[in-house]
């Protein structure tokens, strides 16, 4: 078996909780108090996790203003998704929203150079078009 297969079978698992619980979350919390408990859960499982390794922190200026950009558009795309998920279906706004990998696709050949075979971009299309049939 492949060493990324079961980090991808937990992403899959982990990410497909974390866009449906936040739908349940909403109807006891706004989005913004809700943002607020998921990064200290975050934050939380983090210390914990660290604690259990020999982790280091390390310090370049490139990486840490990079991480922190990371950090801060996951903060807002996490805040966008709460208050799209508590106005309306999860079941169609998951799929629409889970369609960023388009994005990344997009910026990863324009700037790192890297390479779509047809193969990959037919999925691409496929992708799309079932988030299309399932929105509509």
């Amino acid at each position: 078996m492949k060493e990324w297969i079961l980090p991808t079978l937990g992403t899959f698992i982990c990410w497909g909780l974390w866009s449906f619980i936040p739908k349940i979350t909403t109807k006891y919390i706004d989005p913004r108090s809700a943002i607020v408990y998921e990064v200290i859960g975050g934050i939380v499982l983090s210390l914990i996790v660290l604690s259990f390794t020999n982790f280091r922190l390390e310090t370049h200026p490139k990486g840490i203003a990079l991480a922190g950009m990371a950090g801060l558009v996951g903060f807002v795309g996490a805040l966008c998704f709460l208050f799209a998920v508590s106005k309306g279906p999860v079941s169609i706004i998951a799929p629409l929203s889970a369609l960023y990998p388009i994005l990344t696709v997009g910026l990863a050949i324009i700037f790192l150079n890297e390479t779509v075979t047809i193969k990959q971009g037919v999925g691409i299309v496929f992708a799309v078009l079932a988030v299309v049939l399932v929105s509509t």
